[in-house]
């Protein structure tokens, strides 16, 4: 019998969305490098890196719930497409005047804010692609090919900016967005074209109501769902642990595992390792993953990792443990996608993606911001041991407060946005 990997690419239409993504991916990889090296170049500064990292999570923060409230009223195809060809045209904005830094922040910016309506429009539409069985199949081939696409093309952008400048990557970046459009443009589903929204345009005064009643629909379905609830706060602790443990990972391999960046190197491919198998593996041995161990264990694999680094200095023990890491990442990622995709209904899913990243990126930048002030007033294993106590409160708190019968209950409004 064919793994759910293999059914889930069979079908035409999710082959389309896996190729979209995967092509911007590529895409994203070469810029993604390019842009922190131009910027480094531009100004000499680690502050301004760390300006561009932070006005790529603003927009998240900014535009998320609403860009959750647009992919639940509009059809979705076409927001994922607007936002490609407007990523498109901000990378090739790159290219042709990349060499000022204000514009390369303000392409930064945009080109997160685009990404903030892409992603959930993207995560919602997957259960409409394939069978039900398929779910935790199609999502594990979306994360495998990320991750391996970003091992195997990282070298080659990082040479390619070396020998010819950021524009290069920048053209192929805006190139891959056109790809993904022209492919999303044959995804045909049943009721996109009409969309869900109202058959005649409101005023300006009820269509900012309207907004405003769906981010506040999206804000009290989590709220009154003891599983959307435990997994808002078990992302914001996961995330107040990650954003800093995994920003300071050089300093970790430099003060307390007295290594240098080829070895450095090879932490990252460790963890990359695990996050590429841990799918593929995830999706051969489990046939239905509503189950808090798969949902919640994660987090305690993670946070014993991190215990083990801040412990030991012993290099070849971190390759393992991060490994592990890797593979409790992916699992955990790939796990908490088809538990909404299969549970949440589907004129809800677009705002509860979005909802979730708004978490996930606070708690990253609390994360960082903390994390940095830490490690230098107390040392690097102090990050680790705190980062991991988080982890291992996160893990505790999903486990013993959500029963396996709420998340195998069914995928109902009634069985799953249920008061406590």
């Amino acid at each position: 019998m064919a793994s759910p990997l293999r059914r889930a690419l069979s079908r035409p239409g999710f082959r389309r969305l896996f190729w979209a993504q995967t092509i911007s991916r590529w895409g994203d990889t070469f810029s993604a490098i390019a842009l922190v090296v131009l910027v480094y170049r531009l100004s000499g500064s680690g502050l301004s890196v760390a300006i561009t990292v932070a006005l790529e999570v603003l927009p998240v923060l900014l535009l998320g719930l609403v860009a959750g409230s647009v992919v639940d009223r509009f059809p979705r195809v076409r927001v994922m497409i607007g936002a490609d060809l407007g990523r498109a045209a901000v990378a090739g904005v790159l290219v042709a005047f990349g060499d000022h830094l204000g514009v390369v922040y303000a392409a930064a910016f945009a080109m997160s804010a685009m990404t903030t309506f892409f992603n959930p429009a993207a995560s919602s539409l997957v259960p409409s692609l394939v069978d039900d069985g398929d779910v935790l199949g199609a999502n594990s081939a979306l994360w495998s090919a990320a991750v391996v696409s970003q091992i195997a093309l990282a070298p080659l952008a990082g040479g390619l900016v070396a020998l010819a400048g950021a524009e290069p990557a920048f053209a192929l970046n805006s190139a891959s967005f056109v790809v993904s459009a022209l492919l999303l443009r044959g995804l045909a589903l049943p009721g996109e074209e009409a969309g869900t929204g109202a058959a005649t345009a409101p005023s300006p005064p009820q269509a900012a109501a309207r907004r405003l009643a769906q981010v506040l629909e999206g804000l009290a379905t989590v709220r009154h769902s003891r599983l959307l609830g435990v997994l808002a706060v078990v992302q914001a602790l996961a995330a107040l642990s990650a954003g800093a443990t995994s920003a300071l990972l050089v300093v970790l391999a430099e003060r307390h595992l007295d290594v240098g960046p080829g070895r450095f190197g090879l932490l990252l491919g460790a963890i990359g390792v695990g996050a590429g198998l841990g799918p593929l593996v995830l999706q051969r041995v489990v046939a239905d993953v509503r189950r808090p161990a798969l949902l919640f264990g994660p987090y305690l694999l993670r946070g014993v990792v991190d215990l083990v680094l801040a412990a030991f200095a012993n290099f070849g023990l971190a390759l393992g443990a991060l490994v592990a890491y890797g593979l409790g990442t992916s699992t955990g990622h790939v796990t908490y996608q088809t538990v909404l995709q299969r549970t949440v209904p589907d004129r809800l899913r677009g705002r509860v993606f979005a909802l979730y990243d708004v978490v996930w990126q606070s708690g990253r930048l609390v994360s960082i911001g903390l994390g940095g002030l830490l490690a230098d007033a107390v040392g690097i294993r102090a990050v680790y041991v705190f980062g991991a106590a988080l982890l291992l409160v996160a893990a505790t708190i999903g486990l013993t407060a959500v029963p396996t019968a709420r998340l195998r209950g069914g995928g109902g409004v009634a069985s799953y946005v249920e008061t406590p």
